[in-house]
């Protein structure tokens, strides 16, 4: 999907990425440059949503144990291999 930019710097979001997004007329957005040197756009307060989510996660399914203990549950004891 792509989009021009007017001589005015704007440009026009796709139907369905807007619809995709939540974002309605109106609505604020979030943009901000990446990492990858991609742009990000965002419904404003998104961010904060997901992060919420992510938190309310994280509480009722605590991380236990250090990464040798998580990577023995989920692939197993590696000494298991080398038994015949």
């Amino acid at each position: 999907m792509s989009s021009t930019v007017t001589i005015k710097g704007q440009v026009t979001l796709p139907k369905k990425v807007r619809d995709t997004a939540g974002i309605k007329p109106g609505d604020k957005v979030e943009i901000r440059n990446t990492a990858s040197g991609g742009i990000y756009i965002g419904k404003s307060g998104s961010e904060r949503e997901y992060l919420t989510k992510l938190q309310s996660i994280a509480k009722r399914y605590p991380i236990r144990g250090n990464t040798d203990e998580i990577m023995r549950e989920l692939r197993g004891d590696p000494a298991d291999d080398y038994k015949k």
